[in-house]
C-alpha cells in the first residue's frame, strides 16, 4: 500500500505544483477530501486522524470510535461486543483506532478526491487572482498579443501569464491593428469572475480614458506622487483627448508637469496612443472659468452661464470660431463633457446681434461712424455706401465690406477690429469675474499654445518648458 500511497501523492503533488499550489495547501485539500469520504462511509460526526508524510508519500487514515454498551452515534461509537472482535481486552470507554486503507475509499472516491482538489485549486486560483488584481483597476499591464480573435484580443500578461486576459472589441482603438506576438500595453478595466468554470478573466482596455490617465501616471512622477492630480479626462478614441489637471503645490504648474521638458512626457503618451491629439488644461471649480480653459486651443472672449439649465455660452472672435468648434464639433463636444455642462460656441458679432437690444441702449447702437475711431477715409466710404451708425455695421460680414467701394483689405480689417472691440464684454465685468476666481488661481485665463506635433496645452507655460519652445 505504501507504493500506491506514494504514487497517488506524487500525482497529486505534480498536479498541485503545476497550478502554483504549495504542499501545505495540497495536504489540507487532501485531508478535506479524505474526510469527505469518511463522512460517506461512517456518518457526519466521524472523528479521524489523517497523517500525510510528504517525504515518503505515506497516507494513513485512522478512525477513532469510543467503545460503549449501547451505540447512539455509529459514526463515533462502537459496541463493546463488536470492539472485542478486534481486541478481546477492550473496555467500555476505550477509544478504538481503526486504520482505513485507501482501497476502502474505492476508485470512485479517489477520483472524487482528485476532482475536489482540482475544484479547490480553481477556487484558490480565482481568489488569488481576484486579491492580486482587484485593487489595481486602472493600472497599466504589459504583455504580448497571444491571438487576435473575432471580437477580442487575447493578451498574455507578463506578470501573470497563467491568467486569461482579453481586450474586447468595445475596449479597442479602432485605428490600431495588432498581430500575434506584438508587445502591448493596456489598462486593467475589470476582473471578471462571472465564469466559475474557467476562472477569473482580466478585462483590459486601450479605449477608456483610464488608459490615458494610466499612461500619464507612468510618465509624470508628480502624478504618481500625488502632487499633480488628474481631475477629469474625456476622449474620442484615436482622435482626441482632453485632460484637466490641478496641483496641490502652487509652485508646480500641473500643465507644464504633464507636458515635460520639450514635450517629452506628453509625446511619450501620444506615441502609445498612435498620435492621438491631447489637450491638457488646468482644472477650475467654477464652470465658467473651466469652460474657457476647456475650449483650448481656442481663446474664449467671454462665457455666460445659465446655472438652472447647466448651459454655458462661449463667445469667441471670428478667427477663433473654427478652433473652438473643432473638426465636426469635436472640440466643443469634448469640452462640454469635460466641464459637465452643455456649451454653445457663438461668434462675438452673432452674440451681440442676438442680445444687442438687451445689452446696449438704443443710443449706444446709434453711435455715428465718426465716433467709432475709424479713419476719415473709411467713414467716408461707409457713408457713401449708405452706412451711418454702429448698428448698420452689425449685420455685415467680411465679404460684404470687401464689396464696398473705397474699402481695401486694410480698411476692412480696421472695421472688423472696431466691431470686435464693441462686442467684447466690458472690462469692469471681466475684472470682477477674474478677482472672484483669484483665490483659486492667480493666473489670467490661460492662452492656449499649440505645438506643431498636435499637442494643445491650455495654459501659458513657464519659461523653459516644452510649450514655450
Amino acid at each position: 500500500m505504501a507504493n500506491a500511497d506514494q504514487g497517488m501523492w506524487d500525482a497529486l503533488r505534480g498536479l498541485a505544483a503545476s497550478r502554483g499550489m504549495s504542499e501545505e495547501e495540497l495536504q489540507a485539500l487532501l485531508r478535506e477530501s479524505l474526510r469527505a469520504g469518511l463522512v460517506r462511509m461512517y456518518g457526519p460526526t466521524v472523528e479521524a486522524e489523517i497523517d500525510i508524510d510528504p517525504a515518503s508519500g505515506r497516507i494513513q487514515v485512522v478512525v477513532l470510535r469510543t467503545v460503549v454498551e449501547e451505540v447512539q452515534d455509529p459514526a463515533r461509537e462502537i459496541s463493546l461486543e463488536e470492539a472485542r472482535w478486534e481486541d478481546p481486552e477492550v473496555q467500555v470507554g476505550d477509544v478504538l483506532e481503526e486504520v482505513v486503507g485507501l482501497d476502502r475509499f474505492g476508485r470512485h472516491a479517489i477520483a472524487q478526491a482528485r476532482q475536489r482538489i482540482l475544484q479547490r485549486v480553481r477556487e484558490l486560483e480565482r481568489d488569488r487572482i481576484v486579491r492580486r488584481f482587484a485593487g489595481r483597476i486602472g493600472d497599466l499591464l504589459v504583455g504580448e498579443v497571444r491571438s487576435v480573435e473575432p471580437g477580442k484580443i487575447v493578451v498574455g500578461v507578463r506578470e501573470a501569464p497563467e491568467v486569461e486576459a482579453i481586450i474586447p472589441r468595445r475596449a479597442q482603438n479602432p485605428h490600431e491593428r495588432f498581430r500575434t506576438g506584438d508587445p502591448i500595453v493596456a489598462a486593467l478595466e475589470e476582473v471578471d469572475t462571472s465564469d466559475a468554470r474557467r476562472g477569473p478573466k482580466l478585462i483590459l482596455t486601450r479605449a477608456s480614458p483610464m488608459f490615458v490617465e494610466a499612461l500619464f501616471r507612468r510618465e509624470v512622477p508628480e502624478i504618481e506622487q500625488g502632487v499633480v492630480r488628474i481631475e477629469r479626462t474625456v476622449r474620442e478614441v484615436g482622435v482626441r483627448t482632453k485632460i484637466a489637471v490641478s496641483s496641490r503645490d502652487e509652485t508646480i504648474d500641473p500643465v507644464g508637469a504633464c507636458v515635460g521638458v520639450r514635450g517629452t512626457r506628453v509625446r511619450a503618451v501620444m506615441q502609445e496612443l498612435g498620435g492621438e491629439r491631447i489637450d491638457i488644461v488646468p482644472w477650475h471649480p467654477d464652470p465658467e472659468v473651466f469652460a474657457k480653459w476647456a475650449l483650448a486651443p481656442a481663446k474664449v472672449t467671454k462665457t455666460i452661464a445659465d446655472e438652472d439649465r447647466k448651459t454655458i455660452v462661449a463667445v469667441v472672435s471670428e478667427d477663433e470660431y473654427p478652433a473652438a468648434l473643432g473638426r465636426s464639433g469635436q472640440n466643443v463636444r469634448l469640452a462640454a463633457q469635460l466641464v459637465g455642462w452643455e456649451i454653445e460656441v457663438v461668434r462675438a458679432r452673432d452674440w451681440l446681434e442676438r442680445t444687442a437690444r438687451e445689452v446696449f441702449p438704443e443710443e449706444a447702437l446709434a453711435i455715428p461712424l465718426d465716433r467709432l475711431g475709424l479713419s476719415a477715409g473709411t467713414v467716408a466710404a461707409l457713408r457713401a455706401a449708405g452706412y451711418a451708425t454702429f448698428d448698420d455695421l452689425l449685420d455685415l460680414e467680411e465679404e460684404d465690406l470687401q464689396r464696398v467701394p473705397g474699402l481695401g483689405p486694410r480698411e476692412v480689417e480696421e472695421i472688423l477690429r472696431v466691431i470686435e472691440r464693441y462686442t467684447v464684454v466690458d472690462e469692469e465685468e471681466d475684472e470682477g469675474f477674474e478677482e472672484e476666481s483669484e483665490a483659486f488661481d492667480e493666473r489670467e485665463p490661460p492662452a492656449s499654445s499649440r505645438t506643431e506635433d498636435g499637442v494643445d496645452v491650455g495654459a501659458a507655460p513657464p519659461e523653459g518648458s516644452a510649450a514655450s519652445s
